[in-house]
């Protein structure tokens, strides 16, 4: 359901996905991965719904056929991935939201690695944040909640008072699990979205408001005391702005 004009959210930190939340990888990795699935006779079609959002080892051993040598397949398209980051972009808004947001008040809690993580931020041109959450780091990936607790606890706050932006299911699920807020980033596939989570079309959607009266319109989001200010933010969810 889209996140209704005139909500109030209260977080004390914000966990971002990275893929497909702050950038837009889909081009390069659906390109590398069809390729291989070409190559071995794997069901792209299968393949695909199921491709996003996992750590990449868990999709390598969950569409490997028997017999194949999973480290071999893993350590092939992981180079590929890293070294072809052309065509990475930044999801819309992306830039202009984590440039306002004070640096303590985020992170990143994403299922690649750091290699892979820091080759495509930088392709999009964001700096990692230094309290990142990579696969590499955790035992469980996404659908499990280990990273986004992580994450919560990286940046002291408690996980029911954090803010999670996702884009899959296995994000949503995660961030759901961990006891956060989940808001997904729909893009042009609101209707993947689960019916009980909010969600807005992309980050263009939120916008920075020093003072809660400039807020008349569209949904607020207050961060905590932030620098011993309160900072707060306006989702002024533009299929309903009246400006």
């Amino acid at each position: 359901m889209r996140l209704e004009s005139g909500t109030v959210i209260e977080a004390s930190a914000l966990l971002f996905d990275m893929d497909g939340t702050l950038i837009d990888s889909r081009v390069v990795v659906e390109k590398i991965w069809k390729r291989w699935c070409d190559e071995n006779g794997i069901d792209w079609h299968y393949v695909l719904p199921r491709l996003h959002g996992v750590r990449m080892i868990d999709s390598v051993k969950m569409f490997v056929k028997p017999g194949m040598d999973v480290d071999a397949v893993f350590q092939r398209l992981y180079r590929e991935e890293v070294e072809d980051v052309d065509g990475i972009v930044q999801i819309p808004g992306a830039h202009a939201l984590l440039a306002a947001l004070p640096p303590s008040a985020w992170t990143i809690v994403t299922s690649a690695d750091l290699e892979l993580a820091k080759a495509r931020l930088g392709a999009a041109g964001i700096v990692p944040p230094p309290l990142m959450v990579t696969g590499d780091i955790v035992t469980n990936g996404k659908p499990d909640p280990e990273g986004y607790l992580l994450g919560a606890k990286r940046m002291n706050a408690a996980p029911e008072d954090t803010l999670v932006f996702e884009d899959a299911k296995a994000g949503i699920d995660a961030g759901l699990a961990a006891g956060a807020r989940v808001i997904a980033i729909a893009g042009d596939h609101p209707e993947e979205i689960p019916e009980d989570v909010e969600w807005v079309a992309d980050l263009t959607a939120l916008g920075r408001k020093r003072r809660w009266r400039e807020s008349a319109i569209g949904c607020c989001l207050r961060l905590g005391n932030v620098a011993a200010a309160p900072w707060q933010l306006a989702i002024r969810c533009q299929y309903t702005s009246r400006r």
